[in-house]
C-alpha cells in the first residue's frame, strides 16, 4: 500500500499507473490517462476571475498541448485549454482551476504516460448532497466518467474539490464526513472500481464558524488509495473564496 501522506499527487497518479492499472476502469487501449474532476467552483476554476470577468491569463503551465486532452460537453475529446468547465459549469465565469497544471506535471515526470484526459464536471456553488447518488451531478459524472472510455484509456483517479458551500450550516458541517465517505464509496462501486485512486482536495475557505469542522471530516476519511491535498495557505482572490490563477498553478503541483 502506497504511504499517501508523503508524496505528490501527479507522483501518486504515476505511481498507481505504473502498479494498479489492472483494477482501474479500462477500455480497449491504456494509452490515455484519465482523470475526472468534480466538486465545486475551485476544481471548477475561478483562477483570474474578478467580478465575473476572466483575465484570460493562461500560465505555462496550463497552456496548451496535444498530450492534454479534454472532454467537452459533447463527449468529444478536444485539446485541453482554459477554462477546462466553461461548458460544464455554465451558469458561472470559469477561469484557471488546479487540472492542466496537474496534468502537465504527471507528463513531465512520467516516462511512461504519452496521454493525458481530464473530465471536467464540477459545478459551482453545490454543495455535497448535490452530489448524492441518484441526483442529476452525480449521474452526469458516472455518465461522463463510462463516455470518457469510449476511445481507449484508463480512469487513473477522481480529483475532487469541494466543501465550501458546507461550511455554512452547522448540521451540513456535522454530516460532512458521512456523506463524503459514501459518496466516494458509492462511485467506486458504480464505476465498478472498488479500489478507484481519489485525490481531494482539503479546502482553505468557506464559513469561518464551520471550515474546521469540513477540514478535519475531509482528514478524517480513511480509505486504501485517497490521498489528500491541503489548500491551506494558498493565495485567494479579492472575494476571499477563491484560489489565485498562481495558487491553482502550485496545487496542482502539489
Amino acid at each position: 500500500m502506497l504511504n499517501t501522506n508523503i508524496i505528490s499527487s501527479a507522483l501518486y497518479l504515476i505511481l498507481l499507473s505504473s502498479h494498479l492499472g489492472h483494477t482501474l476502469c479500462q477500455s480497449r487501449s491504456n494509452d490515455k490517462t484519465i482523470i475526472l474532476l468534480a466538486g465545486q467552483s475551485n476544481m471548477a476554476g475561478r483562477g483570474g476571475v474578478i467580478n465575473d470577468q476572466w483575465d484570460g491569463i493562461v500560465p505555462d503551465d496550463c497552456s496548451p498541448t496535444s498530450s492534454i486532452l479534454r472532454l467537452n460537453a459533447k463527449h468529444q475529446w478536444v485539446v485541453a485549454t482554459e477554462p477546462l468547465h466553461r461548458d460544464i459549469d455554465t451558469n458561472h465565469t470559469c477561469g484557471v482551476g488546479p487540472a492542466m497544471s496537474l496534468a502537465h506535471a504527471v507528463v513531465r515526470k512520467s516516462f511512461g504516460i504519452r496521454e493525458v484526459g481530464l473530465v471536467p464536471c464540477a459545478v459551482g456553488g453545490t454543495n455535497i448532497s448535490h452530489w448524492s447518488r441518484g441526483g442529476h451531478l452525480y449521474n452526469q459524472l458516472v455518465r461522463r466518467a463510462k463516455g470518457s472510455l469510449r476511445d481507449g484509456g484508463t480512469i487513473q483517479a477522481l480529483g475532487w474539490y469541494q466543501g465550501e458551500s458546507d461550511t455554512l450550516l452547522k448540521q451540513d458541517a456535522d454530516a460532512y464526513r458521512r456523506r463524503l465517505l459514501k459518496f466516494f464509496l458509492d462511485f467506486r462501486t458504480d464505476l465498478q472500481s472498488p479500489m478507484l485512486p481519489i485525490i481531494q482536495v482539503a479546502i482553505t475557505s468557506g464559513d469561518a464558524r464551520f471550515i474546521e469542522e469540513v477540514r478535519q471530516a475531509q482528514m478524517g476519511v480513511d480509505l486504501m488509495n485517497l490521498v489528500t491535498v491541503d489548500a491551506k495557505g494558498l493565495p485567494l482572490e479579492p472575494d476571499n473564496l477563491h484560489l489565485t490563477t498562481q495558487a491553482q498553478v502550485e496545487l496542482g503541483e502539489k
